[in-house]
């Protein structure tokens, strides 16, 4: 490498990571508690639902048409929105409005005022709990509510919407760049001294500069794998958005201009379960929609189906059941994009692996956070000074016959 690609590679190494370090280090404080949220709410907020009743091993769920029925008794002239079964307890969430309402143009979504939710005992078909009235005084927020709800809305967007996540998914390149362009430099440095080593013995300035090398490299998989599948998490919704307009309404153009039949004429919901799991085979199902939600179909049962294994937990195949015969219409996988989105999700926080690959991604996080201050560090405390000074001063050798310009300009000043 001759001393003139030396110089950009610092250059570009520098200014990426200045750019990104203020949001790296928003994203890895969040992070933090978001790695262990379920453990936050289970200690601080608990389970407020009733106990299940201790009932025989295997004893079958109770049908889906059962639940759909004592709902729509309960509160007659509604619509049922959505069924779906929880994972991991044995209970069905019913949502349910009294009417679709269309909130742009051809987009119908539950009347959100008045939408509501009831839980059911799987197995009994009897109410757990219902969501509290339209018209009920909201529940106050707990401290805990607060504290996480700010974090993941930081980590994602910081409180910006679609704006936010894509700045945040361009600070992920950055960041990503400034690890491609740090490990560049220290394969230049490493040349000079052992593997690993932090000179105790010289300034305080080279410490600093070891322990930042050090650190860096030591993280440098796992941070360009965070990275890299943070920058893919936030293009969630333009991907999902391209999806929607091309693969979904294609196969829903023949059905788009057709009425909503009413519910009380439509077939069986436990059989369009059953009708989806036999389409997707190894799947379960983890959710329907009923005809006319948001981004279905008017006449079709749509069911989303996910695979049985943690790996494939994340790839979801959606499932059209016509709802006015109960015959299958298809199952279409996702495309590869939205694929590797989902597998990509996971891997983000430490999910595939438990809680001990979720202390890992908490130390490595805490490791990162050092070398973000680290180079805050560098940065400041040399500031001023012009790159070849700072390179040499950092234990570069450079090419005395090669003069950067910002040399020559010194030389000619003086």
């Amino acid at each position: 490498m001759t001393t003139r690609t030396l110089r950009r590679w610092f250059v570009v190494h520098k200014w990426s990571s200045l750019v990104c370090t203020l949001f790296l280090l928003i994203v890895c404080v969040t992070g933090l508690p978001m790695l262990f949220s379920e453990q936050i709410w289970d200690t601080f907020v608990g389970d407020d639902d009733p106990p299940y009743e201790v009932l025989p091993p295997g004893t079958p769920n109770a049908s889906l048409d059962t639940l759909v029925e004592k709902a729509r008794a309960m509160f007659p002239g509604q619509i049922i929105t959505n069924v779906s079964p929880m994972d991991d307890e044995p209970a069905v969430l019913l949502s349910m409005a009294p009417s679709w309402q269309v909130l742009e143009e051809d987009k119908k979504y539950p009347d959100r005022n008045s939408s509501h939710w009831i839980k059911f005992d799987a197995r009994t078909a009897k109410v757990l709990e219902q969501s509290r009235p339209a018209n009920a005084p909201p529940e106050p927020r707990t401290w805990t509510g607060l504290i996480m709800g700010t974090c993941t809305r930081l980590h994602m967007n910081l409180f910006a919407g679609l704006p936010g996540a894509l700045f945040m998914g361009a600070m992920g390149g950055v960041f990503v760049v400034s690890l491609i362009s740090g490990t560049v430099l220290y394969g230049r440095f490493m040349k000079r001294l052992p593997f690993g080593a932090v000179r105790r013995d010289r300034a305080s300035r080279l410490t600093w500069l070891d322990l930042h090398n050090l650190l860096g490299v030591a993280t440098l998989v796992w941070a360009l794998v965070v990275g890299f599948t943070g920058l893919v998490n936030e293009l969630q919704r333009p991907l999902f958005g391209l999806w929607r307009v091309t693969d979904v309404r294609q196969i829903l153009k023949p059905y788009a201009h057709l009425p909503v039949p009413p519910q009380d004429h439509l077939a069986s919901v436990q059989a369009a379960f059953e009708t989806a799991r036999k389409a997707a085979p190894g799947n379960e199902v983890t959710g329907l929609s009923f005809p006319g939600a948001s981004f279905g179909s008017p006449v079709h049962y749509v069911l989303w189906t996910r695979g049985a294994t943690p790996l494939r937990a994340r790839l979801f195949t959606p499932v059209l059941v016509d709802a006015r015969t109960g015959a299958l219409t298809g199952a279409y996988p996702m495309p590869w994009y939205l694929r590797f989105l989902e597998v990509s999700r996971p891997l983000h926080f430490g999910d595939y692996g438990g809680m001990p690959l979720r202390i890992l991604w908490a130390l490595l996080d805490c490791v990162v956070i050092g070398v973000l201050v680290s180079g805050v560090v560098l940065w400041a405390g040399k500031r001023k000074i012009a790159t070849d000074a700072r390179l040499r001063a950092l234990g570069y050798a450079l090419d005395e016959g090669e003069v950067s310009p910002v040399s020559a300009l010194a030389k000619g000043a003086s």
